[in-house]
């Protein structure tokens, strides 16, 4: 492997995948894509390319041709959009040049209705969710957000009737769902199955500023850590994945899975749980060994800038 091409590289998950691979596999060359220039990315890669948005209907073959053009040994989508549209792609690439999570999880994690749907086939207890346009919600306070996509940014607390049919006029593509307490308790794992099909996760309970986690603290819990195996298997999982759940006085109940790396990606590397690295490395051949990562550790996300002149 010499060179890898990281989609997305304007956001702040493709950012922390090339500043860990820059820092660990300094001989590799970087290559960056992203449908516009204004963002750091450029300073993360040796190369940047401007590519049209993922909808576009040229999409997958500029990335064909940035694949070819540069020589590119190994692609890294990073975004949900991108793997929605990238089936053929990854297809005709294989495991060994494309670094995904597998069909199944990339299905049943752009749709959040899928995604409930796989979570009660495996037999687990799920928030009751609701498509928009189907009905009203008979329970509240409960929340609506987006049907397709990830993150905790374009989430609304519903409280009645009037509130719910105003956000469904709004957002017709979206989801009601349970609201899940208690709020502090909630937890973002990071899930890594490797080829051979051992699993290793790490439970880090966050705070969140911005929709991105703040702070996470890992924790253990033993039902929480059976959940994400039994979703790992059931999905095929290839690679990593990220589940978020609440620890609730029921039990942990999982409302999202992001088929993809996760923004806590370079928090998560810094002690040990190196999951970007486990992924090429298996795309090499190579053997992966999962580190022993100790409870109560502590990571937090800082900010930084760069004036470019």
């Amino acid at each position: 492997m010499k060179s890898v091409l990281i989609t997305g590289i304007g956001g702040d998950i493709a950012q922390g995948v090339a500043a860990i691979i820059r820092e660990q596999r300094p001989e590799l060359r970087l290559i960056g894509v992203d449908m516009h220039e204004q963002h750091g990315g450029a300073l993360f890669v040796d190369e940047f390319v401007k590519v049209p948005p993922a909808g576009a209907p040229e999409y997958l073959e500029t990335i064909r041709s940035v694949l070819i053009s540069r020589l590119v040994d190994v692609l890294i989508p990073m975004s949900e959009p991108e793997l929605g549209v990238m089936a053929p792609l990854i297809h005709e690439l294989g495991d060994s040049r494309c670094i995904t999570s597998g069909k199944k999880v990339v299905a049943a994690g752009i749709d959040k209705l899928a995604t409930i749907d796989a979570l009660r086939n495996f037999g687990l207890p799920v928030p009751w969710t609701l498509a928009v346009g189907e009905e009203l919600p008979s329970e509240y306070p409960c929340i609506l957000k987006n049907r397709f996509g990830s993150g905790s940014r374009a989430v609304f607390s519903v409280m009645d009737n009037a509130e719910a049919a105003y956000l469904a006029k709004k957002y017709p593509d979206a989801i009601f769902q349970e609201m899940l307490e208690p709020a502090e308790r909630e937890v973002t794992c990071a899930v890594y199955r490797r080829r051979d099909g051992a699993v290793a996760s790490l439970l880090m309970l966050r705070r969140l500023a911005g929709g991105f986690t703040s702070w996470a603290q890992v924790i253990r819990d033993e039902a929480t850590a059976s959940m994400c195996q039994i979703i790992a298997e059931g999905l095929d999982l290839r690679g990593s994945m990220n589940i978020q759940l609440r620890l609730t006085d029921k039990g942990p109940r999982v409302f999202e899975i992001n088929p993809r790396f996760s923004s806590t990606v370079l928090m998560r590397h810094r002690i040990g749980f190196s999951d970007v690295l486990w992924a090429l490395e298996e795309a090499e051949g190579k053997s992966v060994v999962f580190p022993e990562i100790p409870q109560d550790r502590i990571m937090v996300r800082v900010q930084g800038a760069t004036v470019s002149f």
